[in-house]
């Protein structure tokens, strides 16, 4: 038998369940991940609660839960060639991460994860990577540019704030007390968030913010257009039906765009923090640790 976390019915993290079901296999043109590493994204409990977000994925009930996973190709379909037993991967699969063995199609779900890449980062790549690689190509940002970036320690907007860095702009990122020191290292002018906001960004920036990446909400867009940012220089993943104001996210970055995240991480040009690991018993925890906010990079449920 093989793990794999369910839910019959919508709600919390309590309703998450660990269930034994049979190892399922690969058919023609699929391989078979034994999962070593899924990785959280607050899409994930939005659909299990049952918001809008459940409709507009896919989900019915009963349910797998997560997308993002890393592990070991451990079977081949028929016809598979571009796979091998003992690969190692990454990738993503809706409703079907958070298990021992994950069934995907040989092509177009999964890239090679580096050498140098540990399980645990690649584990929780496929979402926040290729969305802050398409959130920060719809900015364009240049050395002119300095760049707000909210929720900046969270999984997208810590490697969003470092590929605008890396783009010579300069940035300021938003995050409670206890990020603040380390976005500092890397490179990012930290501020608080809540009231005053505005304020305190003018007093670090007195030339002005040319652009935002908001991965909060509407408030961050309001205080953009507030500070005088143009519609179109303003990115958000997380507010919707704003005028004017881009709303690019991970749907606009593919394989070859998370490969090259992925490289840029094994190499130690950007980071990605894990801000903790829990099993795979005590997937509700780490649910609960994710919506609990203050996330310094990922949260990430293990099998081993």
């Amino acid at each position: 038998m093989s793990r794999f976390v369910r839910y019959e019915q919508f709600g919390g993290p309590e309703v998450l369940e660990v269930v034994d079901v049979e190892p399922p296999c690969p058919g023609p043109g699929e391989v078979r991940v034994r999962v070593l590493s899924a990785g959280l994204n607050p899409v994930d409990f939005k659909i299990f609660r049952g918001t809008p977000a459940a409709e507009a994925y896919g989900a019915s009930l009963p349910s797998g839960v997560g997308n993002d996973f890393s592990g070991i190709i451990d079977e081949i379909g028929d016809g598979v060639t571009a796979w091998t037993p003992g690969d190692e991967v990454l990738g993503g699969l809706r409703h079907f991460a958070m298990a021992d063995f994950v069934i995907v199609a040989a092509s177009g779900a999964l890239i090679r994860k580096p050498a140098a890449l540990d399980f645990d980062t690649a584990g929780a790549l496929s979402i926040a990577g290729r969305t802050a690689w398409a959130s920060v190509g719809a900015i364009a940002p240049t050395p002119a540019d300095s760049v707000l970036v909210s929720a900046a320690a969270g999984g997208v907007g810590v490697l969003a704030a470092q590929l605008a860095l890396r783009a010579g702009a300069s940035v300021i990122g938003t995050a409670g007390e206890s990020n603040q020191d380390f976005l500092r290292s890397l490179g990012v002018t930290p501020l608080l968030y809540g009231p005053g906001l505005a304020d305190r960004i003018r007093q670090v920036a007195p030339g002005g913010v040319t652009a935002v990446l908001d991965n909060h909400g509407s408030e961050t867009v309001a205080l953009a257009l507030e500070l005088g940012v143009r519609p179109e220089r303003i990115n958000t993943i997380a507010a919707h039906g704003i005028s004017g104001v881009q709303t690019v996210g991970g749907a606009a970055a593919g394989l070859s765009e998370l490969e090259r995240i992925a490289r840029m991480l094994s190499e130690g040009e950007i980071v990605l923090p894990i801000d903790s690991v829990f099993p795979i018993e005590r997937v509700g925890e780490a649910y609960e640790r994710l919506e609990a906010g203050h996330v310094c990079g990922k949260v990430v449920v293990v099998t081993e």
